[in-house]
Parts: structure tokens; sequence; C-alpha cells
């Protein structure tokens, strides 16, 4: 339980991500099959009825997704409430958010057994009115509900939201499977049309609740550039344009459709896959956005745009480390040592991860984090560098992944000077606090890049699979630096450590889709978007460690 207590504000939110992406599926399918799928089987046969039972299959899959994660998220909510303000278990599934979470887990699971059972014969209005309670009881667990002023419209907003939400995001795996289940330009013209007018209600209702939410939320422009709430929803923006312009794409591939029944879908389907993607990294953002408070909630400690501007000028790097003994805990746990020598004590522990106390820090450890991320920026600079040589054709540069071998060490041992090997936290115990437990999972993340990318550069490895790991595992990197979180104290300093790292995600995440598109699309019939994704994601790598060098904490 101890445990579950230290972990759960950056549980909540990797659980809360897994929540709005099943709950968005399994929504998305739903609509998809009623709105889409059902009503195209007398035109397409065979393939319609195909096409709605692989839809239903996946919708059902994703209610038991959503079922799982729902249930998770309530069990680790009451759970934490009984322990730390000691009511039993009845008085905690009262509470709001648990009779919502409940609400949902029963949609979750009517809506697996009818999907299971009876897709073919269920009537479309029985899964609508699922859909629509799902929204609600969704909604009730938003900021909305704990709102004083603007409730009403706020609920209506975010109803919209997640409605749109599911109605695009939710839809595109559902488009894939159609796509991939009939065959004739008609057909897929006759599917990418009806998805492209249900994408388009989708947008609108994102597009019109997403400026209703930052207006009432965010409520200024020094809210959205000097909260964290605002740079998250900033985030959130661009991915949306990201998405706009990857649909918009789509939508004139569907229209040429209309004029040539011959012309390649390929380019349709690839991009649907990067849409999806995106949207992953989309839900994990509004996750993100729960653990913060609205900006217009935060009044003070607002970072001024001169304070971005002085932080973020760029400097020569760090390249010299303070000693060890010189930073906060140890120079404190030194100090503890020799009080308890004196006394003839056991000495007292400085730090004990996940007691909910943040760790001292003194002007040597902020030195430390600026030596680590500019070393770090150096590797990566490294990397971009030669990744575009080896796309430009120099043979010895395909080594490049080796690179992200020394960066993996390099974090192991210098990320977190107080535990093990460096400090006096041993390896598993510091596995208690957040941060600690974020930098070992992009260590494993580096390593396994590594171990894939470098035996597929070299030809050690024809598993065409293999490929798509690098894509996979960065866009996976860029997601959890958009969830990551740093353990200080002052809320300023937090804020302008996040302004990095989220550019830092969002070059990741287009990165990782970039080579997946180069991997992906057809090189025949797209030569010019294969080259031109071929030298997005290294020039992203190079960004990468450019902004890294320039990283400051002071």
């Amino acid at each position: 339980m101890e445990l579950l207590i230290d972990l759960f504000g950056y549980l909540s939110i990797v659980v809360h991500g897994l929540t709005i992406l099943g709950q968005s599926m399994a929504l998305g399918g739903v609509l998809f099959l009623t709105l889409l799928a059902r009503p195209l089987i007398p035109r397409l046969g065979r393939a319609g009825r195909d096409v709605a039972a692989g839809v239903s299959r996946v919708a059902a899959w994703s209610a038991i997704g959503l079922l799982a994660a729902e249930t998770l998220t309530v069990g680790m909510q009451v759970a934490v409430l009984t322990e730390t303000v000691a009511i039993g278990v009845p008085n905690a599934l009262s509470a709001s958010f648990a009779v919502a979470g409940l609400i949902k887990i029963v949609v979750a699971i009517l809506l697996a057994a009818i999907l299971f059972t009876r897709a073919a014969s269920a009537p479309s209005w029985v899964l609508l009115v699922l859909v629509a309670i799902e929204l609600l009881a969704a909604t009730l667990t938003t900021h909305a509900i704990a709102r004083l002023d603007d409730r009403i419209p706020l609920l209506v907003v975010a109803w919209l939201h997640q409605a749109g939400a599911a109605i695009w995001i939710g839809g595109i795996p559902c488009f894939l499977i159609a796509l991939a289940k009939v065959r004739g330009g008609a057909s897929w013209r006759l599917i990418g049309a009806r998805f492209s007018r249900m994408s388009m209600a989708g947008v609108v209702c994102i597009l019109l609740s997403g400026i209703a939410m930052s207006v009432l939320y965010v409520g200024s422009w020094d809210g959205f550039y000097g909260t964290a709430y605002g740079v998250m929803v900033g985030a959130k923006i661009i991915m949306f344009l990201m998405l706009l312009a990857l649909g918009g794409l789509n939508f004139l591939l569907v229209e040429r459709l209309r004029a040539n029944p011959a012309t390649p879908v390929d380019r349709l389907r690839r991009f649907a896959e990067v849409e999806v993607g995106i949207g992953l990294a989309i839900f994990f953002a509004a996750a993100s956005l729960t653990s913060v408070p609205p900006a217009v909630d935060l009044t003070e400690d607002r970072v001024t745009w001169a304070e971005i501007v002085e932080r973020n000028t760029p400097h020569w790097p760090r390249l010299n480390s303070p000693d060890h003994d010189s930073l906060a805990l140890p120079a404190l746990q030194a100090r503890l040592d020799a009080e308890a020598a004196r006394q003839k004590e056991a000495p007292q522990a400085a730090f004990i991860p996940g007691a909910g106390d943040l760790p001292p820090r003194n002007a040597f450890d902020i030195a430390w984090s600026e030596y680590n991320h500019h070393w770090a920026g150096l590797f990566v600079t490294l990397v971009g560098l030669l990744a575009l040589l080896n796309r430009g054709g120099v043979g010895w540069a395909r080594h490049w992944p080796l690179v992200f071998l020394g960066l993996a060490v390099f974090l192991f041992v210098r990320s977190d000077p107080e535990t093990w090997p460096l400090g006096d936290i041993g390896f598993l115990e510091s596995f208690r606090d957040v941060e600690v437990l974020q930098h070992r999972m992009y260590v494993l993340l580096l390593v396994a890049f590594v171990w894939f990318e470098w035996r597929v550069r070299t030809g050690l490895s024809r598993n065409p699979r293999s490929a798509l790991v690098f894509p996979l595992l960065c866009a996976t990197g860029g997601v959890l630096l958009l969830t990551h979180s740093h353990a200080i104290a002052n809320i300023k300093d937090q804020l302008l450590i996040e302004l990095t790292h989220t550019p830092l995600a969002l070059a990741g995440i287009v990165a990782g889709w970039a080579r997946w598109v180069e991997l992906r699309l057809d090189s025949t019939h797209h030569p010019v978007a294969v080259r031109i994704a071929g030298w997005i994601w290294p020039a992203c790598i190079l960004f990468c460690g450019l902004l890294l060098m320039t990283y400051r904490e002071a």
C-alpha cells in the first residue's frame, strides 16, 4: 500500500491515459459500426458484413480495455482514499468520482457483452444510448464537475470534447480495418467519404469545445504560456494541428478516388496509422492535464515571458561536473552521519524515496543537472549528425545507434546522484521515487532501441518488424516525456523545465512517426513523401540534441 501511495500521482496519469484510449476506441468503434459499417452493408455486400464484424470485435476488446483501466482507476483511488483519510470502503465508493467510475464500468461490461454476443442483431439505438451514458459518466470525472462557476457550460463542452475524440480519433482504427476488408477504388471511396464526414463532425466538436475550454480554463495569454496547464494545452493544440494536416491530406486523396478509382490508398492507410499514434499522445497529454489545476486558478507564481526568454537564451554548455559530495543531499547526509557518530546513534537518512518530501537542492545540484543535460545533448546531437550522414549515403555512419548505448550508461549512472551506484539509496528502493522510475524507463527504452535498430542498420536482423521498433520506441519516449515530472519545490523552476521538455517530447513524437512513414509507405508510388520523411526524423533528433545543450535551470 505504501508503494501505491508513493507512485499514485504518476500511475494515475498513466492509467487515466489508458482509460481515455479504451473509452475513445470503444465508443468510436460503436459509432463507426452504427453510423458507417451497418448503413453501407447493402452497398458493400459480404465485404460490408466483414467490416462490421471486424469493427465489432475491436470495439468489444476496447470495451474490455476500458473496463480494466477504469476498474484499476477506481480501485487505486479508493485504496489511497481509505488509507490516507481513514474512511471505509462503502463511504469511498459513494464519492462522486467512484460513482461515475462504477457507471463507466457497468457500461463497458454491457458494451462488451452485446458486441461479443449480438453484434449483428443488437439495435443501434441501444448501443448509441450506452455511448451517451458512458460519455456523461466520463464528463463527471473532468475538471468541469469541480467548478463553482460556469459548471453547466463546461460540462457540455467536456461532453462534446470527448465525443469528438471518440468519433474522430477513436474511429481511425476501425477505418483502417474497413480499408483492409474491402477491395476496389469504389469501395474505398465510399468508406473514405463517409468517414471523412464523420471526422469533420468530430473535428468540429473538438474545435468548438477546445476553444471554449481554453477561454474558461486558461483565460489569458499569460495563463497559456505561464502555467503548466497552459503549456500542456499548447502541446495538445500542436498535435491537433498535426492531425488536421494528416486528415486534410487523406481527404484530398479520398477526393482523388472519386475521379480515379485506381488511385493507390497506401498513403491513406499510413497516414491514418500515424493519426492513431498522435491521437494516443493527445490522450496522455489530456490525462496529464487532470493532474494540474486549470490556469485560471493559478493566479500567482506564473512564469513571465521575460523569464522564459531569459532562461532559454543559449549559453555555452556546462561540460565540467561538480563533485558528488558537494550536492545538497550527500552534504546533508554527511552532516547527519557525523552528528550520529558524535551521539553514538544510528544515522538518520537524509532522504527517503516516496516519503512525500522533496530532496534538498543547492547550486551544485543545478550545475549537476545542467551538466547531465548538456552531455546528453552532445550524445543526441552526434546521433542526429550521424543519422543525417547515413541518410546522405555515408556507409560507416550506419552505426549511429551505438551512440545511444553510451547515453544509456551515462544516464543510468548520472541521472539520479542520490541513488545507486553513486548515492546511498539502494537500487530497488530508489524505484519508490517517481522521477527515478521514469529515468530508469528511459534507460530501458534506449537499450531496446540500440539493440533493434543497430541490428537493422547492419543487416544482422532480417525481420522487417524489427525496423518498426525504432519509431514505436521513439514515439513512446515522446509520450512518456509529456507525463514526466520533476521533484522541484519551486513552481516557476518546475514549469521552466517543462517548457524545455515539451518541445523535446513533441520532436520525439514527430521523429518516431516520420520514421514510421518512411518504413511503411510504398516508395514506388510516393517517393517524395518517403524521402521527406527520411530527412525529418534525423533533423528532429538533431533538434533535440541542440535543445538539450542549451538547457538551463538557473
